[in-house]
């Protein structure tokens, strides 16, 4: 058996407590928290999209098609009684319920995009308008230079 000295084991504890750091800054950064926070307001808000759907997209589709958007097609029952179904309902809810979370997202990505771009466009105007400050040591070589083009 190989005898293990006091200094690779500790290098071996060295290597162990950089990973769980290197972990720990990673969990702690403001971009994990943010997207862990934007999951769990994402679900909060698919439940909202999911009952306006349910409770009162389909009803209003319901009344002016007469249709049952909640239907189901028996396609064949089995000699125990067991039905097979085709829910065909289920899947305009879930299609509506995409359109929905999808516009919803296309429309905050459109603000948030025109929120970033006039903050560059600023930044922009702000760097255009600041003229660094001419050093003493500019201003005579500059006043020098004239001269001797008026000299020539």
């Amino acid at each position: 058996m190989a005898k293990v000295d006091k200094e690779d084991l500790k290098k071996i504890k060295t290597k162990g407590t950089g990973f769980i750091s290197e972990f720990k800054d990673f969990i702690l950064k403001g971009n994990v928290m943010d997207m862990a926070i934007g999951v769990i307001i994402g679900t909060a808000f698919a439940d909202i999209v999911n009952a306006l759907t349910a409770d009162f997209i389909n009803p209003i589709i319901g009344l002016l098609g007469g249709a049952d958007v909640a239907g189901e097609i028996v396609i064949k029952t089995l000699t125990d009684g067991t039905k097979i179904t085709i829910k065909y309902g289920h899947f305009i809810t879930q299609v509506i319920n995409f359109v929905i979370m999808a516009f919803v997202l296309f429309i905050i990505l459109k603000v948030f995009n025109s929120i970033v771009e006039a903050g560059k466009n600023k930044l922009a105007k702000e760097k255009e308008e600041i003229a660094p400050a001419k050093t003493d040591e500019v201003v005579l070589l500059e006043e020098i230079r004239d001269l001797l083009k008026k000299n020539k």
